[in-house]
């Protein structure tokens, strides 16, 4: 008889749990997963180097069918409860839109069913009485409310497998779920949010495959407002509907296709022969795919919103990583509240998003204003009108060369300091600022320029041979350009990769704005090397991280119906589209020039009045200087830390350890001292940057004791000084005293995490005294070792408290 108390956690899964569930009727190859793993662990950032944190793990999750979990299942060993696991189960059933969870030791399990309200909620069953899939199917489409055949058929529709072992990612996989089952059950609008580098284009692949190929959805429209979103689509996650699929271009419409890419711009224009979307019949699409919804769909007087409202039977879906809620523009008043979001900050904790480092770098004229001497003349011999300008004249109005020169001077400095060869984005005001700031970094860089002049490139609307190199800025295998200064082209749609720096050198008032610049950064790639970034602000535009929408949901701000008159400055003009800035709010708004009527010159659609932009002043001879440069940091919850760094590092140690005493309780027991470090920079404890800010000489064990509990710290050579003080090596070989001695030198020189891996027997001057093996087999076993490196920690940490 075994005693069940006596195995493991894992022994528990494999005789007993697992047994219980295929006993069911659950088919182990295709319904039923273990220890899977569906985060891929937060990224920290210590200096240079990049480390992830632990990823979450669910025991079992049961599928009805592959990426459609319905249960989820919390093992734990014998000594525990059978109702032992049930918390952590629900939190990942929340996390996974999960509505069966079940925790079990073994002996049975605890059935918590999500999908009822009343005293049944939570109930003991045995080994034997485990539910089929039927069973929790039938519970399933019931949470899901799918209440007919037809909707079921369309629910419970494959997904598309390639053949590879690409499969959704938890969040692709609820959003995908929720759009199909909203869908099944009737409802024809609906929103998706997820954050910029987290496979919205794949998503909508599966999203419209399924629907496709249930029947529910038979000819469908992607529309996107740029060639290269249309591109990537076509060329990437698209490309499985081969010779279904078409891309209308050039105004020629095949009806013969079922799947069509097109651009709204392409479909739609200023006079009716342009509107070629009008030779389809109203009903010939019956489902419509609205990427980067934000940009134009939400506007009531939009060519997309003409385009939506033509096609007004049809399914409608946007995706955005920014929904826009202004007084004008509402995306959730046209399509609801989103039916799934995924944000940055979940994105960045959950591992699949890189996360970032600010610097902000204050000039003087920013932080002071500019205020011209008398009879200061602009470079053309204007004089230049008395006033105090600011960081809002700057660059729109007025032109300060010596502020644009040192800009390039610091982010030149930042990468020789960095990496020369990051790719890097600088978003400028408007298009003549990043000309001339593609000058004055090409002076401040002329050695690689010299070696290659697409070193820096200007990337902007107007400008063909920057927009030619666009691809090549994206591509990882591509090592030119390296800077790219741009104003609006790359703020969207763009997909680059191993973008490691973003420089923000432009006024930015607009949170959708600011989310999609920052999303330019998000993305991962690790075989690039590519695992966090950096953001230069020289514009207190990362102000904007403290704002409470940052993160936050969609607040609908547009009241129904309300018209208002605007007044507006024209600042970039492109192909299809005008920006303009509303002076009033410091918001800047990008318009279909499809929409735009010019009756007398100065009308937007009879209700925007547009001024020309003034002239600009040009000016140099100014004294432009830093005042100050500082790395923010951000809390575990993603908001900039106020106070400062000691007194939010002491608050959470403090939440963590009631004393200096449970702290060295837990230090002196914990077999390596990494786990507890990595455990304080999980709860938001800034290693790195409280090494900066108190001693780089010192021990983590010292700056916690001293952050926290006000102990006197001691350097680690002082550390190391006092064990030799104490002879302690004495009872050691002579061989292994060495070892010993070396290792504390170690210590002294890079600190305890380093000593307590057996790696650091392969390095100088380990490798003087022998192979790994050899050094061990000196102490008489490799547990003697460990236990010997044991007892050194033990000495380096007496006589604290």
């Amino acid at each position: 008889m075994i005693d069940k108390k006596t195995l493991s956690e894992r022994d528990i899964c494999t005789k007993f749990i697992t047994p219980a569930v295929e006993k069911s009727g659950w088919n182990k190859l295709t319904q039923l997963l273990e220890e899977v793993s569906f985060t891929d662990g937060k990224i920290y950032v210590r200096g240079k180097l990049t480390a992830r944190g632990n990823q979450k793990r669910a025991d079992y999750i049961l599928y009805y069918k592959p990426n459609i979990p319905i249960a989820i299942i919390e093992a734990k060993d014998n000594k525990h409860s059978v109702r032992a696991g049930i918390q952590q189960a629900l939190d990942y059933a929340q996390i996974l839109d999960i509505p069966c969870v079940f925790s079990s030791n073994g002996d049975g399990f605890l059935f918590h069913d999500r999908t009822t309200t009343d005293g049944n909620i939570e109930t003991e069953i045995g080994l034997d009485d485990f539910p089929t899939p039927q069973q929790l199917w039938e519970k399933y489409k019931k949470y899901k409310g799918i209440t007919t055949d037809t909707a079921e058929k369309i629910a419970s529709q494959d997904y598309y497998f390639d053949g590879t072992n690409r499969k959704p990612r938890y969040y692709q996989q609820i959003a995908v779920n929720r759009t199909v089952e909203a869908i099944a059950n009737g409802q024809d609008r609906i929103l998706l949010v997820m954050a910029t580098g987290t496979g919205k284009t794949y998503t909508a692949f599966q999203i419209i495959h399924r629907l496709w190929k249930s029947g529910a959805k038979k000819r469908i429209l992607f529309l996107a407002d740029r060639n290269a979103l249309i591109d990537q689509t076509r060329r990437g996650d698209f490309k499985h509907f081969k010779d279904k699929m078409t891309v209308v271009k050039h105004r020629q419409i095949d009806k013969s296709y079922e799947i069509y890419l097109a651009l709204y711009q392409g479909l739609s224009g200023t006079d009716e022969d342009a509107n070629v979307y009008k030779q389809f019949s109203p009903d010939f699409f019956d489902l419509i795919v609205i990427d980067e919804c934000h940009r134009g769909s939400a506007k009531e007087d939009s060519s997309w919103r003409e385009i939506l409202s033509y096609f007004k039977n049809a399914t409608h879906i946007g995706l955005t990583a920014t929904p826009k809620e202004t007084k004008e523009t509402s995306n959730t008043e046209y399509f609801g509240d989103p039916v799934y979001t995924y944000s940055l900050k979940q994105g960045i904790d959950d591992g699949f998003l890189a996360p970032y480092r600010v610097v902000r770098i204050g000039l003087n004229v920013d932080a002071e204003g500019w205020r011209p001497d008398q009879g200061k003349t602009d470079k053309g011999g204007n004089l230049v009108e008395d006033r105090i300008y600011n960081r809002k004249d700057f660059d729109r109005n007025l032109v300060i060369e010596e502020r644009t020169e040192l800009v390039a001077k610091k982010l030149t400095e930042f990468l020789k300091g960095y990496d020369r060869f990051a790719k890097t984005i600088v978003f400028c005001v408007d298009i003549d600022h990043a000309e001339r700031m593609r000058t004055a970094l090409a002076k401040q860089n002329a050695d690689l320029v010299a070696e290659n002049y697409k070193y820096v490139m200007q990337i902007t609307g107007d400008n063909d041979e920057g927009k030619r190199e666009l691809d090549n800025f994206i591509n990882p295998e591509e090592k030119y350009p390296v800077i790219a200064t741009t104003s609006e082209l790359m703020t969207t749609g763009v997909d680059a990769q191993t973008c490691k720096v973003i420089v923000l050198d432009a006024n930015i008032n607009s949170m959708t704005k600011f989310k999609q610049i920052i999303g330019r950064g998000t993305r991962i790639n690790e075989e690039y090397g590519k695992m966090y970034f950096t953001i230069l602000d020289f514009r207190n535009a990362t102000d904007l991280f403290a704002d409470k929408d940052f993160d936050g949901d969609p607040i609908r701000v547009k009241p129904v119906s309300q018209d208002e008159d605007l007044s507006l400055v024209v600042i970039e003009e492109e192909e299809n589209t005008v920006t303009v800035l509303d002076e009033a709010t410091g918001e800047e708004i990008k318009f279909e020039k499809a929409t735009i009527r010019y009756p007398d010159g100065s009308k937007l659609d009879g209700t925007w009045v547009v001024k020309e932009p003034r002239e600009k002043i040009y000016v140099n001879g100014v004294d432009v200087s830093v005042l100050v440069s500082r790395e923010m940091y951000f809390d575990q919850h993603g908001k900039p830390i106020t106070t400062s760094l000691k007194d939010h590092t002491k608050e959470i140690i403090k939440e963590k350890f009631a004393s200096l005493d449970d702290f060295l309780n837990k230090w002196n027991t914990t077999d390596r001292k990494e786990a507890i470090i990595a455990e304080l920079q999980e709860q938001g404890v800034m290693v790195e940057a409280l090494y900066d800010a108190v001693n780089k000489e010192v021990d983590l064990f010292d700056l916690i004791c001293h952050v926290a509990f006000d102990q006197p710290p001691l350097t680690r050579k002082e550390r190391a000084n006092n064990v030799k003080k104490r002879n302690y090596f004495t009872k050691y070989g002579d061989q292994a005293k060495k070892v010993l001695e070396a290792l504390l030198d170690k210590y002294a020189d890079e600190g305890i995490t380093n000593i307590e891996s057996i790696e650091v027997l392969r390095v100088n001057p380990f490798d003087e005294f022998g192979s790994p093996l050899e050094i061990i087999n000196e102490f008489g076993s490799k547990e003697k070792y460990l236990q010997a490196v044991k007892e050194l920690e033990i000495e380096l940490y007496k006589n604290i408290g």
